[in-house]
């Protein structure tokens, strides 16, 4: 079984100032993403989808790797990542779901940047010009909230009805002037406040 990959889509951003200051380092985000057929439009509601994800999932996610690596560089640029799937208004949100939730998608992504982090990630159903929304955290540490970002973009003419939109994001930095502090700092401010009441 073979991709029906109709186009790919690449978007990137580049932020140089933020609130006003410049950033002590530009923050670049990138999306690559592939639109391609639902291989379950117009058949009913399939109980199975494994034989689908089995074929389709590994090539969609090598596809896309490659593709998210050549825009960041390499993938020991990439920091920030993440994944979204779109449906169109034809399939199920189980469509989207199914070929970006398996190990068989996103373990090529993951290996190919080195990353301990899961996978942050959207799925949802639209139509064309539906905003993609990537939602990114560390590829090392979930609890790093520098790199807590979206990337978001559209595609004037995707989803069709019958089709889906397959996504990876990337960020290159954090937040420019970060300072909300991490995950950590609130775990220790909550044991230091425990046991002064305690």
């Amino acid at each position: 079984m073979k991709l029906e990959v109709r186009k790919l889509v690449s978007y990137v951003e580049e932020t140089f100032i933020e609130g006003g200051k410049a950033a002590p380092r530009p923050l670049k985000l990138f999306s690559v993403a592939a639109v391609l057929r639902n291989p379950w439009a117009g058949r009913g509601f399939v109980e199975d989808l494994k034989p689908e994800i089995h074929a389709l999932a590994p090539q969609l996610g090598e596809l896309l790797t490659a593709e998210i690596l050549r825009a960041a560089g390499s993938g020991d640029a990439v920091e920030g990542y993440g994944k979204a799937a779109i449906v169109g208004t034809s399939g199920e949100l189980e469509h989207a779901s199914a070929l970006i939730h398996t190990l068989r998608f996103g373990n090529h992504y993951r290996q190919a940047v080195g990353a301990k982090s899961y996978l942050s990630f959207t799925n949802l159903r639209g139509g064309p010009n539906c905003p993609i929304s990537i939602p990114l955290m560390h590829k090392d540490d979930e609890g790093m909230r520098s790199h807590y970002l979206t990337v978001q973009f559209s595609i004037t003419d995707a989803p069709a009805p019958d089709e889906l939109v397959i996504a990876l994001g990337a960020s290159v930095g954090g937040r420019p002037h970060h300072r909300i502090g991490d995950r950590y700092q609130d775990l220790k401010d909550l044991q230091e406040l425990a046991s002064n009441e305690g």
